[in-house]
């Protein structure tokens, strides 16, 4: 049976728009950082989520991730980048719409990111850096538990 949200019959989750709002790739010590090394350099990834309402159905969901390259105290490279997402939610449950904006959008943008790191890497005359799937759920977990442990202020 297929679900037809467009008359209102049930949840539906509808992307709009994808888009590359900033993607900085530094390569502080090219072409020497290029040269062969012993080692494969130490690699930091960071990744932060925001969702901001557009209108009552409508969400720009923001993936932003930081890889940075590091041999010893030098930086081999970063790569930072800012993706975003306009979705359209409606028909769920008000209690489902944090982990929706929070886990759901994220895990539909992430392959996107993961190509846009991985061609910027190759791109920079590096391997391409692959990253792992990211655990979205438990990132919002940690980040509801955060919240709620900070202290209120008056």
């Amino acid at each position: 049976m297929a679900n037809d949200s467009s008359n209102g019959a049930g949840p539906s989750l509808t992307i709009l728009a994808q888009y590359m709002k900033d993607l900085s790739f530094e390569v502080p010590g090219a072409p020497r950082s290029l040269q062969s090394r012993d080692r494969a350099p130490d690699i930091s990834i960071n990744v932060n989520v925001n969702a901001n309402p557009l209108s009552e159905t409508d969400f720009d969901v923001v993936l932003s991730l930081n890889a940075e390259a590091k041999d010893g105290d030098k930086v081999v490279f970063n790569c930072e980048l800012v993706y975003g997402g306009v979705f359209r939610i409606t028909g769920f449950p008000q209690e489902h719409m944090l982990p929706i904006l929070f886990i759901e959008c994220p895990r539909i943008l992430f392959p996107f990111t993961r190509q846009i790191i991985a061609d910027a890497t190759r791109n920079g005359g590096f391997p391409p850096l692959m990253i792992d799937p990211i655990d979205f759920a438990q990132m919002f977990t940690q980040r509801m538990a955060a919240e709620q442990n900070r202290p209120t202020t008056n």
